[in-house]
């Protein structure tokens, strides 16, 4: 198993800023199945979330079908040399279609927006 000194950070649209204000940096398009075999090369311990929102927690590990750990919650301000993080990004486009259904406790919602989730691999180079 590969020797992991730095965490690898999962980050979110909300604070992907936080990490990337010093430095220079690689970014690529990752699948959901590349995301998933990383997660497995690194332990448990060597991974932290820093999402800032819990929403896209909660549904991110089943769509990407990686297993849902207790990784360590960290609020990071800056990615160091060498380090990695996988940022999950949202992309929205407008509905085509503007159905209106019940929400559980009875209320009338409409589509407004179709949301989609993709991720990135983002390392500090120098």
């Amino acid at each position: 198993m590969a020797v992991h000194d730095k965490p690898l950070l999962l980050v979110d649209d909300n604070n992907i800023l936080s990490i990337i204000n010093e430095g220079e940096f690689k970014c690529y398009n990752l699948t959901f199945d590349e995301v998933h075999a990383m997660l497995d090369t690194y332990p448990e311990d060597a991974v932290a979330k820093c999402f800032s929102s819990f929403e896209l927690e909660e549904i991110v590990f089943d769509y990407i079908g990686a297993e849902r750990k207790n990784y360590l919650q960290l609020c990071m301000t800056n990615l160091q040399v060498d380090q990695y993080a996988i940022a999950f990004k949202l992309y929205r486009t407008p509905s085509e279609t503007q159905p209106v259904v019940t929400t559980i406790n009875g209320a009338q919602a409409k589509k407004i927006q179709n949301v989609y989730v993709y991720c990135q691999l983002i390392t500090r180079i120098k």
